[in-house]
């Protein structure tokens, strides 16, 4: 591992220890191998003058919530450095009073909740306090040997303790074992099972020190340890399996989730191992992820049943807790975080893309860790007992309580057609609005990058072309998990033909896209949507079905065809719980149909301005895309969960429907 650091960048804040701070945090966090997605924390010890002019020496840590790779001055927060080394020599005190003792001796009252270990940086003798949670550290930790080894590897200059839960007893036992330590001969505290410190006067003295000794560790496996396997090739993947098993997973936690596979050499010859149900069982990489991962990851092969799958694990899972639970603690659910699929990969079970990145993550660093440590005799996690005391850690059961809602589609998959433009990109926003994630499918290839949100995943997709349209389904469900919403938008009006004179193209042209990619769709999307969760389909059909006008017959037809395809597909569907409703828009301008020279000249045969024009409806608005989105969303929800085989029109009223 290699240091980071730019006297350049760093030399102008030398006068600024908190500016030090943040960028020497920022260094680790940018090495995936030392923490990942919010873990290690940081900290700085300076004076600072308060409100009546009285220097106060404080110690500003990493406050909750903050992630290293892109921390801020404002992600620390200012707590008074004499409290805290108080608080280390009280005989006992819950981790919840601590964290409130914390927050009262801050010395700004708007700034994050200072991390757990707060105490701990302050009884450390130092300016500069880094902790991280180095892969090469704990993997050789997690080993029969691992205590031995480490200190093989640093003698002398590192402190080796054994594992103690974070908060006020692991603050309490490192002050008592360091009483009489001698920290001038210190480079680092390793704690077995969790991570490593450094430490000194300097920024760039503390964070070279970690790269130093993690580079120690790095060397050692490299000598010692095989590599992980990295020429595997996964199996394909079957979509249906993949969206029974999501279906599977989000019944047993309440709530939908996604199922993001991950199918590349390493992780897909690290399932493929033939002891992969025996070495993964075992526990995390540090007791920090089972609030990520959980214990265990789900099992999953070619031959099994996902429903019966995951309600095994989930009454594996209910024993441990009986196992180890007191009075008082509350279950939590039951459902994986993360899977491994013989010989396809692993599985990330989230609620968002972001929830599933970072399960991901972790389970990728947990492999590679555990394919090290059990070249080098054994993979040894942490004690049951260990992993659940933080699992169920009284912080951690704190936050239960505290909830929140989240957005009605959180978790929940949605598939948009006509998507990059007009209605369809309008609709693909309102749904992100919503919390689904979305694939949006259109013709023009700009939907790929259009959209800038790891939440929507972009497809290409001649809607003319059934394979090309199943193959966006399958593309959708293997991207995402499964299926839930469509909105089945994509369409064209043609150039205006009175039946007498209408070319044959043209009425193919307007059957094919209007009409037929919607059959399409819906045959290839229904297999998914039956595993969905509150499955819901949207026609945007057309107020030409109800109102038809001269010189539209090839749209009118087809669109009229499209409205009798949900009728029918609403019957067949229903007893599946797929609701299928039809939106008959009219009138809206802000669609690519409407050029400006095509809004004058209607305009003009109406004898209107283009302004009136736009209004000329019984309420006298104008329709927009942001309508017409708003009420497919209020479709797919729950507002329409006893509605199936409806047509809406959203036109400001037209006095032809009425």
């Amino acid at each position: 591992m290699n240091s980071l650091w730019d006297e350049k960048d760093a030399q102008p804040l030398a006068d600024d220890p908190l500016a030090l701070r943040v960028y020497s945090s920022r260094l680790l966090g940018q090495e995936p191998s030392l923490v990942l997605h919010g873990g290690g924390n940081t900290s700085v010890k300076a004076d600072a003058v308060n409100l009546f002019g009285e220097t106060e020496s404080l110690i500003y840590v990493k406050g909750s919530g903050w992630d290293l790779a892109t921390i801020e001055k404002a992600g620390f927060a200012p707590v008074r450095l004499d409290v805290l080394l108080k608080m280390a020599r009280l005989p006992s005190l819950s981790d919840t009073d601590m964290v409130t003792a914390q927050r009262a001796a801050m010395l700004d009252p708007y700034a994050p909740n200072p991390s757990v270990e707060a105490i701990l940086h302050a009884i450390i003798p130092f300016a500069f306090v880094d902790h991280t949670h180095a892969d090469a550290v704990v993997t050789i930790s997690n080993t029969p040997d691992g205590e031995a080894r480490l200190q093989e590897i640093y003698g002398e200059q590192v402190l080796i303790l054994p594992y103690i839960m974070p908060g006020f007893v692991l603050a309490k036992q490192v002050f008592a074992m360091t009483a009489s330590v001698n920290w001038s001969q210190l480079q680092g505290i390793v704690l077995l099972g969790h991570g490593i410190f450094t430490f000194a006067d300097s920024a760039r003295e503390s964070y070279e020190r970690m790269i130093s000794l993690v580079s120690q560790a790095e060397r050692f496996l490299a000598e010692y340890a095989k590599p992980p396997v990295a020429d595997a090739v996964a199996q394909p993947v079957n979509s249906l399996q993949l969206a029974a098993v999501r279906a599977a997973v989000s019944q047993v936690r309440g709530v939908p989730v996604l199922a993001q596979i991950d199918n590349s050499a390493i992780v897909a010859g690290f399932a493929g191992r033939d002891d992969v149900a025996e070495v993964a069982t075992r526990g995390p990489l540090t007791p920090d992820h089972v609030i990520r991962t959980k214990r265990t990851p789900l099992l999953l092969g070619d031959d099994d049943e996902p429903a019966a799958v995951v309600a095994a694990y989930g009454e594996d899972y209910r024993t441990y807790f009986e196992r180890h639970c007191t009075p008082g603690l509350r279950c939590l659910d039951q459902a994986p975080r993360w899977g491994l699929w013989a010989d396809r990969g692993a599985i990330a079970f989230g609620t968002t893309v972001s929830e599933c990145t970072i399960i991901a993550d972790i389970g990728r660093h947990t492999m590679q860790a555990i394919a090290q440590a059990e070249s080098l005799g054994g993979w040894q996690a942490l004690p049951e007992q260990d992993i659940f005391e933080l699992e169920y850690w009284e912080l951690e059961q704190a936050k239960l309580k505290k909830g929140g809602s989240a957005p009605e589609f959180r978790g929940r998959i949605a598939l948009v057609t006509g998507a990059a433009s007009g209605i369809g990109e309008a609709c693909v926003h309102a749904l992100l609005a919503h919390g689904a994630v979305v694939a949006a499918l259109d013709i023009n290839p700009a939907v790929t990058t259009m959209f800038d949100s790891v939440s929507v995943f972009g497809v290409v997709c001649d809607m003319t072309d059934a394979g090309c349209v199943q193959q966006a389904v399958d593309a959708c469900v293997r991207h995402f998990g499964g299926l839930d919403i469509v909105i089945s938008n994509a369409g064209c009006f043609p150039l205006s033909h009175h039946i007498e004179r209408m070319p044959a193209d043209i009425w193919q042209q307007s059957m094919e896209l209007n009409l037929t990619s919607h059959q399409r769709l819906l045959q290839y999307a229904t297999p998914y949507l039956k595993l969905g969760i509150e499955p819901a389909v949207v026609i945007m059909a057309s107020k030409n079905v109800p109102a038809p006008g001269p010189g539209a017959a090839a749209y009118s037809v087809a669109k009229a065809g499209l409205t009798q395809l949900a009728r029918v597909a609403a019957l067949e569907l229903g007893g599946d719980g797929i609701r299928v409703n039809v939106l008959h828009p009219n009138a809206v301008f802000d669609t690519a149909i409407w050029s400006e020279e095509v809004l004058v000249k209607r305009a003009a045969s109406y004898g209107l301005s283009v302004g009136a024009y736009k209004k000329n409806n019984v309420l006298g608005c104008e329709v927009t895309s942001r309508h017409v989105a708003e009420m497919a969303c209020a479709m797919a929800g729950p507002l329409f969960a006893c509605t199936t085989g409806a047509q809406l029109p959203l036109d400001g009223g037209n006095d032809r429907v009425i």
